[in-house]
């Protein structure tokens, strides 16, 4: 990905972690990836700070740090909906994996960690906030949103499952056919799914 990714599509990512080697190895796995480090910290409160400054593309959080835990943080980042938030944890605790999705995070890393784990991570984080993001532009209320999200997954699911589509691809394409239709984006689910019911599903354009 290093060379390919273009400038104007780096993305921006802030790092906060107290163990700097840690803090290091990160940046360094990162930067060979192609991503730009914008900012660094080793606290919770720092990182907030820094987020709401440099209104980065992607915020790395450790769970455990002075001042303020990288729970608290999360919950800050993504109530504001600066960026996705990506949570790196000692434990794989399922209470802690649960409680860092509650925080808002789009993904999280059991340390120690290698580049092979963090890419994915980082384009799961990306990918999901584009989803929800996209999703909230064409709802206002709260309840509608958590229905059309609902929606769109399982009419994921079932190109997933139909065309053996990435998750990613499945959003681009309703995203897409959406836009050339002229339909929402739970229009096009809605259809999907009442066409999978029906075992008669339209072939998807590559």
């Amino acid at each position: 990905m290093g060379e390919m990714q273009a400038d104007a599509e780096r993305k921006r990512v802030l790092i906060a972690e107290d163990e700097a080697l840690i803090r290091l190895d990160l940046a360094e796995m990162l930067v060979e990836e192609g991503y730009d480090v914008v900012g660094e910290a080793g606290d919770g409160e720092t990182a907030v700070k820094l987020a709401e400054e440099l209104k980065p593309d992607l915020v790395i959080l450790d769970i455990k740090m002075p001042i303020m835990d990288g729970l608290a943080a999360a919950e800050r980042i993504a109530g504001a909906r600066i960026a996705p938030v990506i949570i790196l944890t000692a434990f794989s605790q399922r209470d802690l994996v649960e409680r860092a999705r509650a925080a808002g995070a789009m993904a999280y890393l059991v340390k120690p960690f290698q580049k092979s784990d963090l890419v994915p991570a980082v384009e799961i984080a990306l990918s999901r906030y584009s989803e929800i993001a996209a999703l909230e532009s064409e709802v206002a209320g709260l309840t509608d949103r958590l229905e059309i999200r609902k929606t769109v997954e399982r009419a994921k699911g079932a190109l997933m499952t139909t065309y053996g589509m990435t998750e990613p691809q499945a959003f681009k394409w309703i995203q897409r056919t959406a836009m050339d239709h002229r339909m929402t984006m739970k229009e096009v689910a809605e259809r999907i799914l009442a066409e999978t019911a029906g075992g008669e599903v339209e072939q998807p354009a590559s």
